[in-house]
C-alpha cells in the first residue's frame, strides 16, 4: 500500500490522470480504531484494501513499479490518498495490458476501483475515451515539445527549468476567470517562465481575430505590451460578442498597450501572423489539449481555473519532481 497525494475532484480534472473514469467499488467498513489515550487524537480512518492475489498479475509490462511511479507523478501532491495496484493482466490483444488500481483517502472509508489499458508502446494508456501519457516520467515528452515550440510572449524567467504555458482563448469566459490565478502565479513563482499561447476555439467567432491582434502587439511592443493588451481584452471581453464590438475592443486594448491601433490592425491580417496563430493551435492539438484555459506545467496539464491553493500545490510539487527552482 502506497501513500499518495491526490484529490480526485473535478477542479483538477485536467491534471493528467484525473481524466480517468472511476468506478466506485463496494464500500468497505473499517473496524473501529482502538481507544486512544485521553490526550491523544484519534487516528485517522483509512480504507482497507483486499489482499493482492499474485494470480492477477499475468502481464509482464507495465511493471507494478512503473504504475506506482506514474501514479506518484500524477497524485503526489496530496498526502491524504493511498492506493494499491491490484492487477496487471494480459488481454486478448498482444501487448495491451489491463491495469486495476484501488484508491482511497485517509479519513474516508470508500474505495474506488480504477481500470485502464496500458498500450504496447509503454508511453500511453487508454482510460474511457481518453489517451493519456504514461510511464515513470509521463510528462517528459510534452515538456520537451513545449520547450522547443512554445514561442508566445512570456513573463518571468528566460530559463525554462520551470515553464508554465497557458493555452487560452480571448473570448473564453473561463480564460478571463483564470487570469487572477495567472497573476498570482507570476508573484508566487518568480523563477518560473510563464508563456501565453493562443488557442482560439472555433465556437468563438472573434477569438482568432483577437489572437492575431495579440501576436502583432507582442511583435511591435514586446511581452510587456502584450500582457497589458491581454488584460484589457479580457476585461472588455463582452465587446468581442460582435465583429464591430471586437474591433473597438481590440483597438482600445492596443492603445492601452501604447501602440497605434491602425498598425496593429494591418499587421493582424498578414499571412505570417495568421500562420503563427495556426501554429499555436496545432501545438495545442498535438498535445491533446481539448479545452481552454489549460496550463501546462513542465508538460503537466492542469486547468488554469483550479482553486488557487490547489493549483499552487500541484505546481510546487511538479517543480520539486523536476528539480526546478521556484
Amino acid at each position: 500500500m502506497i501513500r499518495l497525494s491526490v484529490r480526485l475532484a473535478g477542479v483538477v480534472a485536467l491534471a493528467a490522470f484525473s481524466f480517468l473514469h472511476f468506478e466506485a467499488s463496494a464500500q468497505q467498513q473499517v473496524p473501529a480504531a482502538p481507544a486512544a489515550e485521553p490526550s491523544a487524537p484519534a487516528p485517522a480512518e483509512a480504507p482497507i484494501f483486499p489482499k493482492v492475489d499474485p494470480k492477477d498479475f499475468t502481464a509482464s509490462v507495465p511493471t507494478k513499479e512503473t504504475v506506482n511511479a506514474f501514479l506518484q507523478n500524477n497524485w503526489g501532491y496530496d498526502l491524504t490518498r493511498i492506493w494499491q495496484v491490484q492487477a496487471i493482466q494480459k488481454t486478448q490483444v498482444e501487448g495491451i495490458s489491463r491495469v486495476v488500481v484501488l484508491a482511497g483517502e485517509v479519513g474516508k472509508k470508500e474505495i474506488q476501483q480504477i481500470r485502464f489499458l496500458a498500450l504496447s508502446d509503454g508511453k500511453h494508456i487508454i482510460a474511457g475515451d481518453d489517451i493519456i501519457p504514461f510511464g515513470a516520467h509521463p510528462f517528459a515528452d510534452a515538456r520537451a515539445e513545449l520547450q522547443a515550440q512554445a514561442d508566445g510572449p512570456y513573463r518571468g524567467s528566460a530559463m525554462k527549468d520551470l515553464e508554465m504555458v497557458e493555452f487560452a482563448d480571448f473570448q473564453c469566459p473561463h480564460c478571463k476567470e483564470a487570469q487572477a490565478n495567472m497573476d498570482k502565479l507570476a508573484v508566487d513563482f518568480p523563477k518560473a517562465r510563464i508563456v501565453f499561447q493562443n488557442y482560439p476555439l472555433p465556437q468563438h467567432p472573434e477569438a482568432a481575430h483577437a489572437a492575431a491582434y495579440s501576436v502583432c502587439v507582442a511583435k511591435q511592443g514586446g511581452s510587456t505590451a502584450f500582457f497589458t493588451f491581454a488584460s484589457a481584452v479580457f476585461e472588455g471581453q463582452d465587446g468581442l460578442a460582435t465583429p464591430d464590438g471586437a474591433t473597438l475592443t481590440l483597438n482600445s486594448a492596443a492603445t492601452k498597450a501604447g501602440l497605434e491601433p491602425a498598425k496593429v490592425a494591418a499587421c493582424a491580417t498578414t499571412p505570417e501572423v495568421v500562420a503563427k496563430v495556426d501554429a499555436s493551435v496545432k501545438l495545442a492539438k498535438d498535445l491533446n489539449i481539448a479545452s481552454t484555459p489549460t496550463l501546462m506545467v513542465n508538460g503537466r496539464p492542469i486547468s488554469a481555473t483550479t482553486p488557487y491553493e490547489t493549483l499552487k500545490q500541484i505546481i510546487a510539487y511538479q517543480a520539486k519532481l523536476d528539480g526546478a527552482a521556484q
